[in-house]
């Protein structure tokens, strides 16, 4: 959480740092059009890639396999188009570097690797829930008689109303 806090203040202040740095530079509308010109080609790319990508799901799930790689690839283009439309020079790295298939892919495999070593770490574990289905855990009360019960007929004449 505290990692998430540091990187929604971090990028911010890194980003209007690079930005006044190279305005500075080249000028401000200069600035402005390159930051535009970032983001118009990385929709594109982004369109590019992403029908690409999911060309190559539809194979694989046609050929009867399960495609996780190009799922977590999908992910990464999504998270690199938002890069790229937010505005600035660091963010658009990151999000070209997502976008781009050799870099996307290396990405893309080391977070199966981290996945599958996670899942093989934690593998039977259940979350809490270890003794399964409605009613496991539960001991019968063995003070408990079953049996049916009739309650007698009040055959009184004081109690019955006329």
């Amino acid at each position: 959480m505290r990692f998430l806090f540091i990187l929604f203040i971090a990028v911010p202040i890194v980003e209007m740092v690079v930005l006044i740095q190279v305005g500075q530079q080249i000028g401000a509308l200069w600035t402005i059009a390159l930051v535009l010109l970032t983001a118009f080609i990385g929709i594109n790319l982004l369109r590019h890639q992403g029908l690409a990508t999911l060309s190559r799901a539809n194979w694989r799930m046609r050929s009867g396999q399960i495609p996780a790689q190009e799922m977590l690839e999908g992910i990464l283009l999504a998270v690199g188009g938002a890069l790229l439309l937010t505005p600035g020079f660091v963010t658009d790295s990151i999000g070209f570097l997502l976008l781009l298939p050799f870099t996307r892919q290396f990405f893309a495999t080391r977070l199966m690797g981290r996945f599958k070593t996670f899942s093989k770490a934690n593998a039977g574990a259940t979350g809490g829930f270890a003794q399964g289905g409605f009613g496991a855990g539960f001991d019968k009360d063995e003070s408990i008689i079953e049996g049916e019960f009739d309650a007698p007929q009040n055959t009184h004449k004081s109690n019955k109303i006329e």
